[in-house]
């Protein structure tokens, strides 16, 4: 039943990713800090922001620092405000409207450095499709936005 669950979310959050593409993009920035043995993944969202998580391959720890959301995940909607702790479970794809200005960090255990490696090893994504990536879907709608406006 779970995996049924876990499914139909995918679904449900990739049709959502769909939509968002026809509306303007906003910029998230992200982060990265490492220490010995960690590697923390740090993403600012603004305000009135939509967005959608990763597929995670690894169970991690999130946490909301700052600001508050509205989280929709296998188990339902939910708000979390800042300060906030929650674990994220691998083969979950999620989606948050950002209520507040939010800073949010996920935290993995790794010695790898390599962003790019980091994303391929932690996520079902590769770099180049997420935030600042050249495949990624936001970036490659304002591109074509900004030439359609100018």
């Amino acid at each position: 039943m779970t995996q049924q669950l876990a499914t139909s979310m995918q679904e449900k959050v990739k049709a959502l990713e769909e939509v968002l593409l026809e509306v303007p993009q906003v910029d998230c920035p992200v982060r990265h800090y490492f220490a010995p043995g960690i590697y923390a993944r740090e993403i600012t969202i603004p305000k009135g922001t939509v967005l959608t998580g990763a597929v995670h391959k690894t169970q991690n720890l999130a946490v909301l620092s700052s600001g508050k959301l509205q989280l929709v995940t296998d188990d339902g909607t939910t708000i979390i405000s800042a300060p906030h702790i929650l674990t994220v479970m691998p083969g979950m794809k999620n989606a948050a409207y950002a209520l507040e200005d939010s800073v949010w960090t996920n935290f993995f255990p790794t010695e790898e450095t390599d962003t790019d490696v980091l994303v391929e090893l932690l996520t079902e994504s590769k770099a180049t499709d997420l935030i600042g990536g050249s495949d990624n879907k936001q970036l490659v709608a304002n591109i074509s936005t900004e030439r359609l406006e100018g």
